[in-house]
């Protein structure tokens, strides 16, 4: 909208409040018609993504981010409203028997996979009990979940019925998103890596891959059974989904700005206040369930065996400050051991430790390490007080890089510790992990309800896949073992908030950094974009349309 006026003085103060308000208004019915517009089916969604998969497979998928993508094919047996609540989906009611331990489900009736094969009792049978292979999901956070299964039964082809081996509270959440398979996706030699072929029943279909540049989705008109809490019900309204792999926050910015794309997620700090600027533009954002990012100290290697190296980095970081500074107040400072919208977060952990360099120096002093070499740091005798810090190539998003940059330099600094960054492939952080021989591992992860801090907490021996501080301390076990024998929330938030001061306050098994968010922006023309319930991450484009442009 152009808008001119000549004036002077009052009538010149006057015209501006009006020019004001005329634009005001005018978008404001601009983006009233477009809320109220029906509709429109049809069209090409260009998504411009951070990361690209390292498998397409979505049980075995440890990427946050790849989510996004893997909605479009693969679904499951119930959804989540906003409060955490249980929605119907591919299954219609569920039960869970008096003793904790047998959890029903009733499925949904003619709904198919998209290679034709029917969704029945026996299809989600073989999710499940090919889920128990170890050559299947070894080494996996699956394995360590499906471990709790001691059966699964079909009395009839809409019933399945799985019996634990004892009661298990995070069962239910793990079950109700495992992602289902056709069961031919089974046979296929092509099912650990994912791709065209390994059939879901999503409201689209994978349809090609470009590896390092795009992947593309393609609606699948036959779809009939989104769960309630959708905007509609029926096919999808796009007829195609692309998204482009753009790692680089700039790049993204760039390509919705010249209109490449029609959607970006992982918007920069500095980027987010650009977009928020631009009326042809929209910005939302979200915080994340699951574990903050964090940084895992490993108990069982190097300097940080020694709590007081582990407390001082835990006491003498700013990382409030560094977050500020890198985000430009677009992310939250993380400090605990789950995100502040899971019903289990703790909050009294908040503020009780950080940014105390001298409490920290203090204890590295005590730790014996109280002479500087000619750089400055702290040695004793004569080795360098050195970090290695493992982060996955694969994981390396939102400014992560920045951020252990500014962290490496600021441990220096403050305390004289060399943190020594590490990015290394998936094969070479697989060995590392095995192997033990690190001092942290940077890392984040979006599982609710108590799953996430199993996968942390838990003894490497007994599937803590994610364990990465590898504290074997048998506190730790105790209290996981309470929170999972019991369906009482109270009960279970007392003792991770137990578990947590332990792990965090105590014995400084991991330094929280920050709240892992998504953050979407889009053109003004692109309608129904949301968030998932309760998890809070993109929703994939079920929902989506486009207006005219």
């Amino acid at each position: 909208m152009n808008l001119s006026w000549r004036a002077s003085g009052f009538n010149h103060r006057v015209s501006l409040r009006q020019a004001a308000l005329a634009v005001v208004f005018a978008f404001a019915a601009q983006h009233a018609l477009s809320a109220q517009s029906a509709p429109v089916a049809g069209g090409t969604l260009n998504w411009g993504v951070e990361t690209e998969p390292r498998t397409l497979n979505p049980q075995l998928n440890g990427q946050d981010k790849v989510e996004l993508l893997l909605r479009n094919a693969y679904e499951n047996l119930l959804a989540r409203n906003a409060d955490g609540s249980f929605v119907p989906w591919l299954a219609t009611a569920y039960k869970v028997s008096a003793d904790g331990k047998t959890y029903t489900f009733t499925l949904r009736e003619g709904v198919k996979f998209s290679d034709g094969a029917t969704f029945d009792a026996a299809a989600v049978a073989r999710n499940f009990l090919n889920a128990r292979e170890p050559a299947y999901s070894g080494g996996s956070s699956l394995a360590t979940l499906i471990s709790h299964v001691a059966a699964v039964t079909t009395p009839d082809s809409r019933t399945v019925e799985i019996t634990l081996k004892e009661p298990y509270s995070p069962f239910l959440t793990f079950a109700a998103r495992l992602p289902l398979l056709s069961p031919a996706s089974f046979d296929r030699p092509n099912l650990k890596a994912g791709g065209i072929g390994i059939a879901g029943t999503g409201p689209f279909i994978l349809h090609k891959y470009d590896k390092g540049q795009e992947i593309e989705f393609v609606k699948n008109p036959d779809y009939r059974w989104a769960p309630a809490n959708t905007g509609h019900q029926g096919a999808a309204y796009l007829d195609r989904v692309v998204y482009r792999f753009l790692p680089e926050s700039s790049v993204r910015t760039g390509a919705l700005l010249s209109g490449q794309v029609d959607v970006i997620e992982g918007v920069s700090g500095n980027d987010a206040g650009l977009i928020r600027k631009n009326p042809d533009f929209s910005y939302r954002q979200a915080l994340n369930t699951g574990t903050p990012y964090s940084l895992f100290l490993n108990v069982t290697y190097g300097p940080t065996q020694d709590p007081k190296v582990r407390r001082a980095l835990l006491e003498g970081l700013d990382v409030g400050g560094i977050i500020q500074s890198i985000y430009r107040g677009q992310r939250t400072r993380a400090w605990g051991i789950v995100s502040p919208i899971d019903p289990l977060y703790d909050r009294r952990i908040e503020q009780a430790y950080g940014n105390n360099p001298t409490l920290a120096n203090s204890l590295l002093d005590g730790a014996g390490w109280s002479t500087r070499d000619s750089a400055g740091f702290r040695t004793r005798h004569a080795q360098r007080l050195t970090i290695d810090v493992i982060q996955a190539q694969a994981t390396v998003r939102d400014q992560r890089d920045v951020l252990l940059q500014a962290l490496q330099a600021q441990a220096r600094q403050r305390l004289g510790v060399d943190l020594k960054i590490n990015y290394v492939d998936d094969g070479t952080y697989t060995d590392v992990r095995k192997s033990g021989k690190f001092g942290a591992i940077a890392n984040s992860n979006t599982p609710p309800d108590g799953i996430d801090i199993e996968g942390h907490y838990l003894p490497v021996d007994r599937g803590g896949a994610l364990n990465y501080s590898r504290s074997p301390a048998p506190e730790l076990s105790r209290w996981l073992q309470a929170a999972a024998g019991t369906q009482n929330t109270a009960e279970r938030k007392k003792a991770y908030g137990e578990l947590q001061q332990f792990a965090i306050k105590e014995q400084a098994l991991a330094v929280p950094l920050y709240e892992p968010e998504d953050q979407i922006a889009a053109a003004t023309y692109v309608q129904g974009i949301r968030f998932r319930p309760f998890a809070q991450m993109p929703e994939n484009p079920y929902d989506i349309w486009l207006t005219r442009h």
